[in-house]
C-alpha cells in the first residue's frame, strides 16, 4: 500500500521581516522544501516576479520562485493569482510523481483580496490523484463562499472516485471549515494540536491537507529557529495511505 507525504507550506513570498531589516529565505527555504521529504509539495504566496525585490536583494533567483525551489527530479507547477504594481504571486505545486494536467480557477471573493485555486493531476504509480492548492481570504464569509465555489469545480472536475487532495493556507482559525469540508467527504487528521501560526510561537492553526478518498495517517510540522526565521507559517506534512 502507497503512503503519500503531502506537504504545505506558505512561504511569505521568500522575504521576511520588513522595511531595511527584510532578508531574503528564499535560499534557505529551497533547503527547508527538500529537508520536507514531500512527494508532494503545495506552496502558497510563492513569486513569479517582483521588479522591486530583484533591484534590493543582490541574490535575488533569476528562475520564478517555484522553479527555483523545486528539488531535483520533482515537476513545478505554478500559477498566479495576484497581479501587483510591482510582479505577480500565486500558488505552487511541487511533485515527485509526474503531472498529468493543471487547472486554475479565480476565486477572488471582492476586489480587495485576489486568490485563486490550483489544480494538479499527478500520476502515481498506476493511478491519478487529484490535488487542489489554496489560500483562503481573510474575512469569514469569503472563505466560506470559496470553500463552496471549490466544492462546484471539485464537481465538475473531478471524477467522484478519484483520490483527492485540497491543501493550503485557509486562514482558518479553530477549524470553523471543517464542519463545511466534511459535508463535502474530506477529511484531516486530528490526532494532536497542529498549530501552524505564527511560526516562532504558534497559537492556531492556518494550515490545512484534506483528503477525500484516502485514509489519513498522520501529521508532522517542522519546528524550531530554523523554521520560524524563515516564513511566518511553519510547514505542515500530512500523510495518507493511497
Amino acid at each position: 500500500m502507497t503512503v503519500l507525504r503531502i506537504a504545505t507550506y506558505n512561504i511569505h513570498k521568500g522575504v521576511q521581516g520588513l522595511g531595511p531589516a527584510r532578508r531574503l529565505e528564499i535560499h534557505n527555504i529551497g533547503h527547508g522544501v527538500e529537508q520536507l521529504d514531500a512527494d508532494i509539495v503545495c506552496l502558497q504566496e510563492v513569486r513569479k516576479l517582483h521588479r522591486r525585490e530583484q533591484r534590493y536583494f543582490t541574490r535575488w533567483p533569476e528562475l520564478p520562485q517555484a522553479e527555483f525551489l523545486c528539488p531535483e527530479g520533482y515537476y513545478a507547477v505554478y500559477q498566479t493569482n495576484a497581479v501587483t504594481k510591482h510582479g505577480e504571486h500565486g500558488n505552487a505545486l511541487l511533485s515527485r510523481w509526474p503531472v498529468v494536467s493543471q487547472g486554475h480557477e479565480d476565486m477572488s471573493d471582492h476586489r480587495f483580496e485576489q486568490r485563486g485555486l490550483l489544480h494538479v493531476q499527478v500520476r502515481v504509480g498506476r493511478r491519478d490523484v487529484h490535488v487542489v492548492v489554496l489560500h483562503l481570504g481573510l474575512i469569514a464569509g469569503s472563505r466560506q463562499r470559496q470553500i463552496e465555489q471549490m466544492a462546484q469545480f471539485i464537481e465538475r472536475e473531478v471524477p467522484r472516485k478519484a483520490p483527492l487532495v485540497v491543501a493550503g493556507d485557509f486562514n482558518d482559525w479553530g477549524g470553523k471549515l471543517r464542519p463545511l469540508m466534511y459535508e463535502n467527504g474530506f477529511r484531516d487528521f486530528i490526532g494532536e494540536r497542529a498549530l501552524t501560526y505564527p511560526s516562532r510561537l504558534p497559537l492556531t492553526q492556518l494550515d490545512y491537507v484534506y483528503a477525500r478518498g484516502l485514509k489519513p495517517v498522520g501529521i508532522q510540522i517542522p519546528r524550531g529557529r530554523v523554521w520560524w526565521r524563515m516564513s511566518d507559517h511553519l510547514p505542515l506534512i500530512a500523510e495518507f495511505k493511497l
